[in-house]
């Protein structure tokens, strides 16, 4: 199976095989999460509270299997992105099991599609 071809780093100008970083590269990243973070509001900010495990744990023990891959359910995922809408946030309808593979990866890349669809 043939692979891509090397590309130039704009950090280092050095050429690293495909999907490899650099050294400048992973701290840049690193150092722009940060920046992201520092201006993201806590997790209890946004809701995730007492209230919210206690609430997820219930739907979790009702719906036990990830609806993407069918493996265990190990948190409880909003289908529509509430960004901060406590309605929508409280909404079991916009609730959906998923393990923690088919959130962090499918559905993770899924929303950022989306995003920049709008």
């Amino acid at each position: 199976m043939p692979s891509r071809a090397p590309s130039i780093c704009s950090y280092c100008n050095q050429a690293h095989t495909a999907g490899m970083k650099c050294e400048r590269a992973l701290q840049a990243d690193r150092h722009r999460k940060a920046r992201h973070d520092q201006k993201r509001p806590t997790a209890r900010q946004r809701g995730y509270d007492a209230r919210w495990q206690r609430e997820s744990k219930a739907y979790l023990a009702v719906y036990s299997s990830c609806r993407r891959c069918g493996q265990p359910a190990t948190l409880v995922d909003h289908i529509e992105p509430h960004r901060g809408d406590q309605s929508l946030f409280w909404n079991r309808a916009n609730w959906q099991p998923l393990c923690v593979p088919c959130h962090s990866g499918a559905k993770q890349s899924q929303e950022r599609r989306n995003q920049k669809g709008t």
